[in-house]
């Protein structure tokens, strides 16, 4: 029989010395009996996937607002696919596979609905009560906004995933510092390969989305390295293809080129600074989970065009004034007149705040929910 105690002894054996063990985990903010055969970091994915959070990323945006086809990426999908690429890297760098898992599973808790442009109108509303950063909004959606259990708010998590929670970076995403989290300075290896998945996802499902929405063509993409060799790559392997399957074997090739460099340098990384405890790999000048060199500047310049010819796209941008709007306006009328709020929601005011139960309240709605309240709040003809 595999008990908790047998997998801990097992995780020992067969994960790398830098390695997270989930025996030797700083433990949660309230005290809990063990689960018998459930590691700690197991038992956090199994709370996060049966969050309510987690459910409504379902009907989150990507970067197509819900409404807008079946087909593009929500931030559901995404994060089943950066979790697929994360569990991957991890194998294959005998990293804790459960631990990357539980962060990348819970890393987009705190988007509001809207995707970057809801957040950024977000953060200028609450601007002078605290901020808004999505990474932090996930903290606090694992640590209070989920009601669960009777003994505590949230999910009480273990530190390892909160700290990846928290620290969870990109080029779009530099959380500022949380006291608790503030040493040693990178967060586990494991956090780091949940954030480089994210980019890896991110970028490569965008160029389909933007493929299937017309705003990007095949033949405009040429101009991108990673791209171009993709499409070569795909061409040669199947010398008669049709142009939706060529699509989707070009980003196949895309994910699979820069998840092998990713491992591949930072195994190097790994070996050329001498890591061997799962602290060392915290404090490296540099971090080791991270393309090599050459890589770096083909991501680079796929995120760059992308930036250009995709999030610049004028059906984007109207979205995104949308967004704003919505968000605005559903935040001012909640502000000024609170009894509007449901009433577990209200309860919270004097304890939280007008502006950050309202804050709370609107990030954590889907993309047609916020829709539905703004018709209901501002459209004479729509039931409240």
């Amino acid at each position: 029989m595999l008990d908790r105690k047998e997998f801990e002894r097992q995780e020992t054996e067969r994960l790398a010395p830098y390695a997270v063990k989930s025996g030797e985990s700083r433990g949660r903010r309230f005290p809990e009996q063990e689960d018998p055969f459930r590691s700690a970091f197991q038992r956090d994915r199994d709370r996060v996937i049966h969050s309510a959070a987690f459910r409504r990323l379902e009907y989150k945006t990507q970067v197509f607002v819900n409404h807008e086809g079946d087909h593009y990426r929500t931030r559901l999908t995404h994060t089943i696919e950066v979790s697929q690429i994360a569990r991957s890297i991890c194998r294959a760098l005998h990293l804790n596979e459960d631990l990357t898992e539980a962060i990348v599973l819970a890393h987009d808790l705190g988007h509001t609905p809207f995707g970057h442009a809801g957040e950024r109108m977000m953060a200028q509303l609450m601007e002078e009560e605290g901020g808004f950063e999505h990474n932090l909004q996930s903290l606090r959606v694992v640590d209070v906004l989920e009601k669960r259990y009777p003994a505590f708010e949230g999910l009480n998590l273990s530190f390892e995933v909160r700290e990846g929670i928290c620290k969870h970076s990109s080029q779009y995403d530099n959380p500022p510092p949380v006291p608790e989290f503030q040493s040693p300075g990178y967060p586990t290896l494991e956090a780091q390969v949940a954030d480089i998945a994210d980019e890896i996802a991110y970028s490569s499902h965008d160029v389909d989305d933007g493929i299937r929405s017309g705003m990007l063509t095949i033949s405009g993409l040429e101009s991108v390295d990673l791209w171009r060799e993709a499409v070569s790559s795909a061409r040669e392997e199947f010398h008669s293809i049709d142009e939706d399957v060529l699509r989707y074997r070009s980003i196949s090739f895309m994910i699979s080129s820069l998840t092998r460099n990713l491992i591949r340098s930072s195994h190097g990384l790994l070996g050329k600074h001498g890591v061997r405890t799962p602290d060392e790999g915290r404090t490296t000048r540099g971090k080791c989970i991270s393309f090599d060199e050459e890589m770096q500047g083909k991501n680079l310049e796929l995120k760059s065009y992308l930036l250009k010819e995709m999030y610049g796209n004028y059906r984007v941008i109207r979205m995104e004034q949308k967004a704003r709007r919505v968000i605005g306006e559903l935040f001012r009328s909640y502000c000024d007149r609170p009894e509007q709020l449901p009433p577990h929601i209200f309860a919270r005011l004097n304890h939280d705040g007008t502006k950050r139960v309202v804050c709370d309240y609107i990030a954590g709605m889907t993309d047609r929910y916020a829709m539905e309240e703004y018709q209901k709040l501002f459209d004479p003809l729509k039931k409240s």
